[in-house]
């Protein structure tokens, strides 16, 4: 009778907490140690931050609806495109998010409409329940804020920590039960160069910490991430040192920044006559005769660079998350004289680098961005690593790259096991079609929960 009694007890305790994903979880960990289980991270990309406008007229409303989501990428966001994202390695997911900009139900109150919300919840809750961690933030978001950080009017300012502290309370609040696999970030990428400029961004990065403390319940000691001026390194390391917010819980905060550097190298579309297009990034990689090699910004400067955060934050107790990186792959099949080989080697010692720096350095998590756009583009280039609609790697170079570091869970990503019962959680073939629980399939791969099983035992 005992032994049944403590069966049952065993079983209810696993039932509700199979029930129960997103309750607290303990919450003992710090930023660090949490950023320390994040790499490699993958971001969502536009998707969740698409806007009605490029202008100050897709503030405020609701014109952008749900239809956003595919407003400048074409994929709708599903469970199966997080179970690959989770099967090829990756352990977190960053999700820039627009709210201001199409998604305000009442302008005069600030209200984010209801829809919007469950469905940033919907795609927050397919990362959490493949086990990754997320970042969601208030991305551009029309540039309501971003583009005016230098504005030092104090009216100004106090209006804008008003909004900025309305929006966050609803997203904690929404938020508040998710347990430590969830962070907010405050911002994105807000438009700072100066010590001036940045005295504001210090501001606006203590009003999101206590909006979000304010709410109470696990985000009460949630990771908080802020930003630093223009997510650029140098100028971070420069103005906001030693000036992290104060908080009513130690150990919970992270500084963010991006690595999109040698400009020349991820991003120039064209040569200018002040320089060239870098095609080739890296020792051993450069092409002989080429006047596209890269002239500055390779190894070198890139542990420089992260030398500097781990210095002036990681040391001081503030992990970094390096919120955005890439580089374009390009197509070069349309010039002479130019090593197609070489520039596919420089991308994936490109990413290589960098993750190995990181993971060397600890307290750092990269987190690379995915356009989802599925061409090549030229010598302009392209800056997709999975091709959503037929999950799929289409940056296999990036992609190499970062696995020589972080390696997927198995070499062939399959499972030699028995198939698993799709009870539970959810089982899916290769074509993204979820078997329906009960059915016997078919022998073949499927996928649960990210990884790939092969079911050989019928």
């Amino acid at each position: 009778m005992i032994r049944r009694i403590r069966l049952l007890v065993s079983v209810a305790i696993m039932l509700v907490s199979a029930l129960n994903i997103k309750a607290q979880d303990g919450f003992s960990r710090s930023a660090m140690e949490i950023v320390n289980d994040m790499s490699p991270g993958w971001n969502l990309g536009n998707t969740l931050e698409a806007v009605t406008t490029w202008t100050g007229a897709g503030l405020w409303n609701n014109l952008g609806g749900l239809a956003a989501e595919t407003g400048w990428q074409s994929t709708k966001t599903t469970p199966e495109i997080i179970a690959y994202v989770k099967s090829l390695g990756f352990k977190s997911v960053r999700i820039p998010c627009a709210w201001a900009a199409g998604h305000i139900s009442d302008a005069s109150t600030y209200e984010i409409d209801a829809a919007w919300m469950a469905r940033v919840k919907e795609v927050v809750d397919y990362c959490i329940d493949e086990g990754l961690y997320v970042v969601l933030n208030d991305h551009w978001d029309g540039g309501w804020l971003e583009e005016h950080i230098k504005d030092s009017n104090p009216t100004t300012i106090g209006t804008n920590k008003y909004i900025l502290k309305t929006l966050w309370k609803q997203i904690a609040e929404a938020f508040k039960d998710y347990d430590e696999h969830l962070l907010f970030a405050g911002l994105n990428e807000p438009n700072a160069d100066l010590q001036s400029s940045t005295n504001n961004l210090i501001q606006y990065n203590q009003a999101f910490v206590d909006a979000v403390r304010e709410t109470g319940g696990n985000n009460a000691q949630r990771v908080l991430v802020v930003q630093g001026p223009s997510t650029n390194i140098e100028h971070t390391c420069n103005f906001m040192a030693g000036k992290m917010p104060t908080d009513v819980v130690e150990g919970k905060l992270a500084i963010e920044v991006h690595y999109y550097n040698p400009w020349q190298f991820w991003g120039m579309e064209k040569d200018e006559s002040w320089g060239k297009v870098f095609y080739y990034w890296g020792a051993g990689n450069h092409y002989s005769g080429s006047q596209h090699n890269a002239t500055w910004g390779e190894e070198s400067d890139m542990q420089n660079q992260l030398q500097m955060m781990k210095t002036n934050f990681v040391d001081k107790g503030y992990p970094v998350v390096i919120g955005e990186f890439g580089a374009n792959w390009r197509d070069l099949s349309s010039l002479s004289g130019e090593s197609q080989e070489k520039h596919n080697q420089s991308i994936k010692s490109h990413y290589r680098e960098l993750f190995r720096l990181t993971k060397e350095m600890g307290g750092m998590v990269p987190m690379v961005w995915d356009t989802n756009y599925t061409s090549q583009n030229g010598t302009k280039g392209s800056m997709t690593i999975i091709d959503r609609s037929h999950l799929t790697v289409f940056g296999i170079y990036a992609m190499e790259g970062i696995n020589e570091i972080y390696p997927r869970p198995s070499d062939s990503g399959v499972n030699e096991t028995a198939l698993p019962s799709c009870s539970a959680s959810p089982l899916y073939n290769l074509q993204g079609i979820r078997i329906p629980e009960g059915q016997q399939p078919p022998k073949g791969i499927y996928i649960k929960k990210g990884k790939k099983y092969l079911d050989f035992n019928r």
